[in-house]
């Protein structure tokens, strides 16, 4: 049910994603907290993409009320992956939704994004690059276009020749932002950089 959420979020059916993620938590008393916490996650983005505050917020909290009482011993082999930075790059997406759409606070996105960045593994490089991504994102959406331009480098570095969808899809995003201020000539390197990264 979590993948079948993340699809649907993904896709842009929000309101699909909700069911499965409701479907997800049905026997919640089964789940461990580690999974409680990301199946948490996964009702947050699909309300964050529909713009629903009120909903994404309490959904991010009972996420991180979960993943405060985690214990990986008790998880099965397939949570390993569903660590600190995991946890705060995913509720991060929520929130970023929330922002753009809602006009939200940029800052709780943010300050979640960069404990991402800072806390995958490169084992977990593709995570890291879609966390440093988005950030750049949310910088250039919200805050000024040419700090996040360094930010934005530094994901274009990171992406390298990942083949991810996902990570071609929040590239061209962040060139879209990129796009709103075409007399700063480093927006302008960026997005050139990125269509060059994207086609490759």
């Amino acid at each position: 049910m979590g993948d079948l959420t993340r699809q649907a979020v993904w896709i842009g059916s929000p309101d699909d994603g909700l069911t499965y993620a409701e479907n997800g938590l049905v026997r919640a008393d089964r789940l461990t907290a580690t999974e409680r916490a990301m199946r948490h996650t996964a009702r947050a983005r699909a309300f964050g993409k529909t713009g629903n505050v009120r909903d994404t917020m309490a959904a991010v909290g009972e996420a991180d009320d979960a993943f405060a009482d985690a214990r990986p011993d008790e998880d099965p082999p397939w949570m390993a992956y569903y660590d600190a930075a995991q946890h705060a790059g995913d509720t991060a997406h929520a929130l970023f939704d929330l922002a753009i759409l809602a006009g939200q606070d940029p800052g709780r996105a943010a300050r979640r994004f960069s404990t991402a960045v800072r806390g995958h593994a490169d084992a977990f490089q593709r995570s890291r690059a879609i966390s440093r991504t988005k950030l750049a994102s949310l910088i250039r959406a919200k805050g000024d276009p040419r700090q996040a331009v360094q930010i934005g480098h530094d994901a274009l570095d990171e992406v390298g020749r990942l083949t991810s969808k996902r990570a071609a899809d929040d590239l061209k995003e962040l060139a879209a932002f990129a796009a709103r201020h075409p007399k700063v000539q480093d927006a302008v390197a960026l997005r050139e950089r990125v269509a060059a990264t994207v086609s490759a």
